[in-house]
């Protein structure tokens, strides 16, 4: 990846993700107030996820920091890794800020209390709307960038968004409902507290699979072969493993030429071959080429 692509790439995860923190500072204030005068627990605890989130985003500031730093010395291959490993932190602490809620909630249920008022359905009806508008600005800024991170935080906003989903339907249910049906609210935020810690473990995953190195999109590596096939003097392909380092990719690449051919011919092949690739996709940022006679491919 060129210096030129990796500053767009970093520019454009770093203001998604600070309209994202500015974004939950605002709701998470309008929330706790709405909550705490409008006698809903299940506002409060949306409240406290938002909260959480700008603990999160400011995480994932960091991470796309370090992993935007050039390589040095002690780091070769560059600081990619910090950014899935600020994706796994924001992720248990999705989680962590779920089983907050749930505690919080099964306590509320078990004390009794006075209904919410009607007019925190309308704070909820606002958030909806501005935490699902601010997941897809966020994930299409993920994709645009291949951004682990990134995308995990835009889910931390479509997790907010079906916690004030659940509140509105439980504050429904206690206002329609009235007397016996003070809890609903709180119910609504338990059930959101367990679809939060599903998407924080679904989120874990992938974060952890970058840092252990998994396999990529079939799709890439159908594209580096496709490219390097291509290249003049490489008559086959054999090996070829990919892998993510936070917003760049790099290549292990078995090439397979004519055994006739010089060691200066064969040199060559391999630098056109990583020329060709860097190129024809750019998010690569460096190709290690082997040379292999034809014939005597490795198993």
């Amino acid at each position: 990846m060129s210096e030129k692509n990796k500053s767009r790439t970093v520019r454009i995860s770093l203001r998604s993700t600070l309209v994202g923190v500015l974004s939950n500072a605002l709701l998470a204030a309008i929330k706790a107030i709405a909550g705490i005068l409008g006698n809903s627990y299940a506002l409060i605890a949306d409240a406290i996820e938002s909260t959480s989130d700008i603990a999160s985003s400011l995480v994932v500031l960091g991470g796309i920091k370090i992993a935007s730093t050039p390589a040095d010395d002690n780091h070769p291959y560059g600081h990619g890794k910090a950014e899935p490993l600020a994706a796994m932190l924001v992720a248990v602490a999705l989680c962590t800020a779920a089983v907050g809620i749930a505690i919080q909630s099964i306590r509320e249920i078990l004390l009794p209390h006075h209904s919410p008022a009607p007019f925190t359905l309308i704070v909820l009806v606002l958030v909806v709307i501005v935490k699902e508008w601010l997941f897809r600005y966020v994930f299409r800024a993920g994709e645009q960038s291949q951004s682990t991170v990134v995308k995990t935080d835009a889910w931390h906003h479509r997790s907010d968004a079906i916690t004030s989903s659940a509140a509105f339907v439980g504050i429904s249910i206690a206002l329609i409902g009235g007397p016996g049906y003070e809890s609903a609210d709180d119910w609504a935020a338990l059930l959101a507290s367990c679809v939060i810690v599903f998407n924080g473990y679904r989120l874990l995953l992938p974060a952890v699979a970058e840092v252990m190195d998994a396999a990529p999109d079939p799709g890439i590596v159908e594209r580096v072969r496709d490219v390097a096939g291509h290249v003049q003097g490489v008559v086959g392909l054999d090996k070829c493993y990919i892998r993510k380092m936070g917003f760049e990719y790099y290549v292990d690449l078995h090439v397979v030429v004519n055994g006739d051919v010089s060691v200066r011919s064969g040199h060559k092949i391999g630098h056109d071959v990583r020329d060709a690739v860097r190129q024809g996709i750019p998010k690569i940022t460096d190709v290690l080429v082997h040379i292999e006679p034809q014939g005597e491919e490795e198993d």
